[in-house]
């Protein structure tokens, strides 16, 4: 197989594959890993795929900060499965922490049933959905509100956070990826759910299977962090396994 059959190869096999790593394409092209790290080199640089950590996407793996409101739009389905799923760890008298994001704007809706209930939140839209629930308490963090999340970050939440200890942080995430962990496109946001992680006993991350395999520019942590991943059946079989291997439990919805 010449240079450019295999191209077309690669390029063709990505047309049905999410991302594909450098050890399957050489095992499908019967070629060594290093020609193929080559090929992918080659076919990044005309723009034609995006280069992953030990494989290659389709889609760019650097994620661009997007408004609340645009991202409210997409996977919808998906979040309400994801956050029915997610309620069923929040038990009456519990008290959590819900970050920012879409997916926690459902878990928000999720919860209406769950009172009594103590949920700290940085998020103005799950303040907004809670307070309408008599038997939540609602903590909004203060500090400065970013105006794409609708969410707050800065010293004045992240002291707060000193204060007290929950059972469960509910976290978001623009980015799954499995070298650079959770991650989001805010290092403001990224540094206060750091502050939520060691205010919780357990961390549980509400994510649709599209930010798997992607990264933001904030680095939250690890998955040594992380107890649990919730997400959708779209979610690559081999990434899952992955995860679970070094010890987060994926439940897949």
């Amino acid at each position: 197989m010449t240079a450019p059959q295999r191209h077309n190869e690669i390029l063709k096999l990505l047309e049905t594959r999410e991302n594909l790593d450098v050890m399957t394409l050489g095992e499908l092209l019967g070629v060594s890993a290093v020609t193929i790290r080559k090929d992918l080199r080659l076919l990044e640089e005309k723009g034609l795929l995006f280069r992953t950590h030990g494989g290659a996407s389709r889609h760019n793996p650097y994620i661009r900060d997007r408004n609340v409101v645009e991202k409210e739009l997409l996977y919808p389905e998906e979040k309400a499965r994801i956050a029915a799923a997610a309620a069923r760890y929040v038990a009456p008298n519990d008290s959590i922490i819900l970050a920012s994001g879409t997916s926690l704007q459902a878990l928000a809706k999720a919860l209406t049933t769950k009172p009594p209930l103590t949920v700290i939140t940085s998020s103005i839209y799950v303040s907004q959905l809670l307070i309408q629930c008599n038997g939540i308490q609602v903590i909004q963090l203060g500090g400065v509100l970013r105006h794409s999340s609708g969410s707050v970050s800065g010293f004045q939440a992240e002291n707060f956070l000193d204060t007290v200890v929950c059972s469960t942080l509910f976290l978001g995430a623009d980015g799954i990826d499995l070298t650079h962990g959770i991650t989001t496109t805010d290092i403001s946001e990224a540094r206060l759910n750091q502050k939520m992680i060691e205010a919780s006993e357990t961390v549980i991350v509400l994510a649709d299977s599209s930010k798997f395999s992607r990264h933001g520019f904030g680095k939250i942590c690890g998955f040594d962090h992380v107890s649990r991943i919730i997400t959708d059946d779209r979610i690559p079989g081999k990434i899952a396994k992955q995860i679970e291997d070094m010890g987060v439990a994926v439940e897949i919805v």
